[in-house]
């Protein structure tokens, strides 16, 4: 764990203050979401219900965690994932965001909400395409019990650094012209070309939790929140 410690204080140098570093702890014991934890961090990323239920019910003593959804969200599984989570980041269509609002507001749930996005098209990955969000963004602001925050980008696998810095400004840009706060932007393999592009939260899970460089290899890219 002392190597954990060590990442997660090279990543707090090395970050901008203004910009969020989600841990992704999907995969990853209890024991080190509250090391992490003990050492001031809050927020932290699950893509699996069952596992995070499991993880969440080990460090239910630790109230002020900040849980974030973001892994692809099944209708299905919207009430669940809302007790759960304060934050989803995987909205990929209007039809899911009609039910997380309709769900939210039986519950008592105010979810943040960022939009899930194709810059690039990736049949491999879900996704607003860039003219739809467009035309059905009225639509999504005027659902009650959400909180829209921010765009989410999983950029295509094996894309080279220059269209990758490419993607990610066009995601800053898209944030700014919905009038959005933020973007989930950059993984392990790529923060750093986020981050220079305007990212606002960033999702680091095997830079943090695993031994390799966080801030090279930046022509090597995972298509999920690494």
């Amino acid at each position: 764990m002392d190597s954990l410690v060590q990442r997660y204080g090279q990543l707090r140098r090395e970050l901008p203050a203004s910009v969020q570093l989600l841990a992704v702890s999907k995969g990853q014991p209890a024991d080190a979401v509250r090391l992490l934890y003990e050492l001031g961090h809050r927020s932290f990323g699950e893509s699996r219900l069952q596992e995070a239920q499991e993880k969440q019910a080990l460090l239910a003593d630790l109230v002020d965690i900040d849980w974030h959804f973001i892994g692809r969200l099944q209708t299905n599984k919207v009430r669940p994932v809302l007790a759960r989570f304060s934050c989803l980041h995987s909205v990929d269509s209007l039809e899911l965001a009609k039910r997380i609002s309709r769900i939210a507001l039986e519950e008592g749930h105010s979810p943040k909400l960022y939009a899930q996005v194709q810059l690039r098209l990736d049949p491999n990955k879900g996704g607003f395409q860039l003219d739809q969000l467009r035309q059905q963004w009225p639509q999504l602001q005027e659902l009650p019990g959400v909180a829209w925050v921010g765009v989410m980008l999983i950029p295509p696998q094996d894309l080279g650094t220059d269209e990758l810095a490419q993607i990610f400004k066009q995601g800053a840009s898209l944030a700014a012209e919905l009038q959005l706060p933020g973007s989930s932007m950059g993984m392990s393999n790529d923060w750093p070309l986020a981050v220079a592009a305007g990212s606002t939260l960033v999702r680091l899970g095997s830079g943090l939790f695993q031994q390799q460089s966080v801030t090279k290899n930046l022509q090597v890219h995972s298509g999920g929140a690494i």
